[in-house]
Order: structure tokens, then sequence, then C-alpha cells
């Protein structure tokens, strides 16, 4: 009976672990995603989710060009469809657009056909807008399984998490947001903000949008550079030069 209670809590455990690791930010059981730099770079990436959305990617937009930074927008397909010039702002400002799903399903209980459906349908209506496809992706919620990660990188997309989180999505205030985020902050960080709302068009994000302003700020003024996802990437695939006696 002990043997039997000892492996039933293991496998509890480990169950409950693969569960964690399916929507943990960071984790990497299932499969690589990029989530940041060396602790202590000086590098940070600005990433927002579930738009576009309308007014207030727009006046994210005006905040980020104040600050002359870059972000990095997960779109969801549908926003995509509805509001095609607001893409084409975010694109043309310089900033990168990547996949978010068609329409933000938790793909870790999807059937394969639908995530790459889900993947495919964003795709799409990215290149309708733009011109091109995404490269980047980001799973709805964080949740992934080995399926979720294979199907993304057959499209050609970069699954990219994030390592800061500004729970902005119920932040009580502006300033709520701010502690998230400076809580968190370690160096070579991913933060996750969002410019708009699963739920529907038209989302609240004012206080994203003035935390925004805010922490661009405040981590400019103490020697930080705010950089893209895919410069980002591009920093970590590079090789590390010896030093030369």
């Amino acid at each position: 009976m002990l043997g039997y209670l000892i492996g039933a809590g293991i496998a509890g455990g480990v169950a409950s672990a693969a569960g964690y690791q399916s929507m943990a930010p960071t984790g990497q059981w299932y499969g690589k995603t990029f989530t940041g730099l060396e602790r202590g770079s000086k590098s940070m990436a600005l990433t927002y989710d579930d738009g576009p959305n309308d007014p207030h990617t727009l006046r994210l937009l005006e905040v980020l060009a104040r600050h002359e930074v870059r972000a990095t927008f997960f779109m969801i397909g549908r926003y995509v469809e509805q509001r095609p010039d607001i893409v084409r702002e975010v694109v043309r400002a310089g900033h990168c657009a990547g996949n978010h799903t068609f329409s933000h399903p938790l793909l870790i209980f999807q059937p394969e056909m639908e995530i790459r459906s889900q993947l495919e349908r964003c795709e799409r209506a990215l290149a309708d807008a733009v011109g091109e496809p995404a490269h980047l992706f980001r799973p709805p919620f964080g949740g992934r399984r080995p399926a979720v990660l294979r199907i993304a990188r057959e499209l050609g997309l970069e699954p990219v998490m994030w390592n800061v989180t500004g729970y902005d999505w119920s932040a009580p205030s502006v300033e709520h947001i701010e502690r998230k985020v400076a809580g968190q902050v370690r160096g070579g960080d991913v933060v996750l903000l969002h410019d708009g709302g699963h739920l529907a068009m038209g989302a609240d994000r004012s206080r994203t949008v003035t935390a925004s302003d805010r922490l661009i700020a405040r981590y400019k003024a103490e020697g930080r550079e705010f950089v893209t996802i895919p410069e980002m990437v591009q920093r970590a695939e590079r090789p590390q030069l010896s030093a030369v006696s």
C-alpha cells in the first residue's frame, strides 16, 4: 500500500509539473521557446498581445514614437481582418507584427488540425493586411504542447514567450502595472503587456498606454535599450567573440 501511495504521489506530481510547464512562460519541457537574453543585459523588448485594438493600439503607437522605441505586437487574426489599417500603421512605424492565432483559443486542448488552421488563418490575415505573413508566434495564454510548437515551426514561425508580465489585463491602476513589471525586471527581458483584449475589440487598455509611457522613461533613464523581438533573437544567436591576447 505504501508503495502504491508513493507511486501515485509521484505520478500526481509529474502530472502537476507537466500541466504547469504547458502554461509557464519560461518553461522549456515541451520545446524551446524564446524568453529573452541572459540576465543582466541592458536590452529589453516590449511586446503587446491581443490587438489590433481601436483606439488603444494607435494611442500606444504615439507613445512609442515619442520615445523612439520599437515594439513587437502579437495580433489576433480576426481583429486583423476587422482593422487592417491599424496593422499597417503598426508596421509602417517600424514595429513587428506576430501571430497570436485567429481567435485566441487555448491550444493545449485543440486537435492538430485546429492548431494549424488557427495559425494559418492568422498568417493569411496578416499577409493580406501588410503584404507578408508573420515570422513570430505567441500561443494564447502561453498554452502549448509539443504539437503546438512543432506546427508553428513547420509554418516558419519562431515561438516567443516572455519572462516579465505587467498583469495589465485586470490591473486596477497604472501604478499596479508599473510595480508588477519593476518587480520582475532583471535585464534581457521580454515584457508582456496588452494593447487589446481577446474577448472583443475595444477593450480599455488606457492604463497600459500610460504605464508604457512611464516604464519606457524609467528604464531609458537607467540606460536600458528597447529592441524588437527579432533584434533580441539576433543578439541571442550572435556568437560570443573570445578575447585575443
